[in-house]
């Protein structure tokens, strides 16, 4: 399950020795991480963020259950995009004074409460609640988190890039391939960042996000506790076979698993509505589809 770039908590992997420190890093992060899956079935990608396990308004009932269900039911799978914990901080915006359990006992229990679902995990990449605690320790309770489980190498400290391939490959005589039904999807995934009283502001961020990169099929997000959905359009020159064609990509936004309570109310926030995204990636030809439950 390692290998010589995983990242580890302080930042330097742990192969740092082979290429210097900051330089095997960054060759940590850029590594994609790849998902196999034979049988030429669908699956369900079920994006989480935003759990803010600790916080008084967190919906932790809720999420145990949701758990459960994922555990029952066969081919979902889910990314970890950060904010997993609330981890208030002398230096943050909330009160540690008023979480219902300190910060290291919330990534005690979200890695209790993962534990059954590891095989499930595709990804986990933080939040801006546990990079709080890189800037004032040198410390991620994501890495921690994932690490508990024993799938370091499927933390990004900035932005995951997975690989989904599906299908089924079929072989002739001599084993040659028959047939080759192995549709594959680039997700990228990250965070989020920045605020906005309005959902467009949220729309609009991820739009311009996802035009940075080529080659990807579904940007997943959170961060804004905004859940949402929407297919985007961009234009492909190759002027090596001399064509123009059109490269789709979707981006979808996590919920967030908060009740109207605190922060939000205070800041005279609107509320946002509980919407869990279902993802659903074709195995028997490249199809993506988005359900909001």
């Amino acid at each position: 399950m390692f290998d010589s770039f995983h990242a580890c908590p302080c930042g330097d992997p742990v192969g740092a020795n082979l290429l210097g420190n900051r330089r095997a890093t960054i060759i940590a992060q850029e590594q994609m991480i790849v998902h196999q899956f034979y049988g030429g079935h669908d699956i369900k990608i079920i994006p989480i963020a935003d759990v803010h396990l600790g916080a008084r308004e967190c919906m932790e009932d809720r999420f145990r259950q949701f758990i459960r269900m994922v555990e029952g039911t066969p081919n979902i799978y889910l990314t970890m995009g950060g904010d997993l914990i609330n981890n208030s901080t002398r230096s943050s915006v909330g009160s540690p004074f008023t979480e219902v359990m300190p910060p290291h006992i919330q990534k005690r229990e979200m890695a209790n409460i993962l534990a059954p679902v590891r095989d499930r995990i595709l990804c986990f990449v933080p939040g801006n609640h546990e990079m709080r605690s890189r800037k004032d320790a040198d410390d991620c309770p994501v890495y921690d988190i994932a690490a508990k489980l024993d799938l370091e190498d499927l933390y990004r400290e900035d932005v995951a890039y997975v690989k989904v391939q599906l299908g089924l490959r079929e072989y002739g005589k001599g084993h040659r391939p028959k047939a080759d039904y192995r549709p594959t999807y680039t997700l990228v995934v990250a965070h989020g960042n920045g605020g906005g009283m309005l959902p467009g502001a949220a729309v609009n961020r991820g739009q311009r996000f996802g035009y940075v990169f080529s080659g990807m099929d579904l940007l997943v997000l959170g961060h804004t506790h905004v859940p949402y959905n929407i297919k985007y359009k961009k234009i492909n020159i190759d002027s090596r076979n001399n064509t123009v064609s059109e490269e789709s990509f979707k981006v979808v936004c996590a919920t967030s698993w908060l009740e109207y309570a605190g922060y939000p109310v205070q800041k005279l926030l609107s509320p946002t509505a509980f919407a869990e995204q279902t993802v659903v990636l074709s195995g028997k030809g490249k199809c993506i589809e988005i359900c909001t439950k």
